[in-house]
């Protein structure tokens, strides 16, 4: 089966969407088969990876809400071994209406489990907030991956995500995993970069990626033209960095470990 890897932090602009896109494509160029689902209300996975529509068409808002199979709304992009789940505004709705409904936790979990042996990762991309969305995501997933804005608030707000994941793993979903923290953002030529990143990796100690994501304008012009940065702007910093991300993770998985668990750095 293949490995669900949620992309997830509560604070917005930290790279979270950008990384879901960009390592989903990247793997998907090193011959891996991707699934990435668009869980925010936003749609800019969606919309980052040339599928946003003016047409109504389903999307996960049904496969939440009505139980539709989600191997019925799955899209083709740009990358043969790379499909998408997409979101629109209807899951905006999702929050208010899974309330009442039992079992309202896993219904993410349940739509993926018939079709996730059929890929080798799947992405979530998480909704900037702790709601029963996010929720639903780290029930679904095997692991949490977390890019962290190397600014000089870098670490604020993080304790509060580390505790959603420890009630998460508590009551919902026990193996859940710390895949790893990913540095976005950063500027080398700043003094509090190198700070910062000093500052995350005492803090989550060896489940930081040896990877880091530089400040790109390329990276931040590709999701306008729905294009992932290896199909937009190969040859730029922003790509040749997700490139190793992917490196990174599948050198892990030919070892066959993972980051590691939600050990002693993370619950603090």
């Amino acid at each position: 089966m293949g490995r669900i890897v949620a992309v997830a932090n509560q604070k917005g602009g930290v790279g979270k969407t950008t990384t879901a896109i960009n390592l989903a494509a990247s793997l998907a160029a090193a011959e891996r088969r991707v699934l990435a689902v668009d869980a925010d209300p936003q749609a800019n996975l969606t919309s980052g990876l040339g599928r946003k529509s003016r047409e109504p068409r389903p999307s996960l808002y049904e496969v939440i809400l009505e139980q539709r199979p989600l191997e019925e709304i799955l899209l083709p992009t740009d990358l043969p071994l790379l499909q998408l789940a997409p979101s629109d505004r209807n899951l905006t709705g999702a929050e208010v209406e899974l309330v009442p409904v039992e079992g309202r936790e896993y219904r993410l979990k349940q739509a993926l489990a018939p079709v996730a042996a059929a890929y080798d990762y799947v992405f979530i991309d998480c909704p900037p907030s702790l709601g029963l969305l996010t929720v639903n995501s780290l029930t679904a997933a095997d692991c949490v991956l977390i890019p962290l804005q190397c600014e000089y608030f870098a670490l604020e707000g993080i304790s509060e995500l580390m505790a959603t994941l420890r009630r998460v793993q508590k009551g919902l979903n026990p193996a859940l995993e710390v895949l790893g923290v990913l540095p976005t953002m950063v500027d080398e030529r700043m003094n509090l970069t190198q700070q910062v990143l000093n500052e995350v990796r005492g803090h989550f100690k060896d489940k930081v990626f040896r990877t880091i994501i530089p400040r790109s304008v390329r990276l931040g012009e590709a999701p306008s033209f729905g294009k992932p940065i290896l199909l937009y702007d190969i040859r730029s910093k922003g790509a040749e960095a997700y490139l190793d991300l992917a490196r990174e993770l599948i050198e892990h998985e030919k070892k066959g470990t993972g980051q590691g668990a939600l050990g002693p750095a993370a619950r603090s």
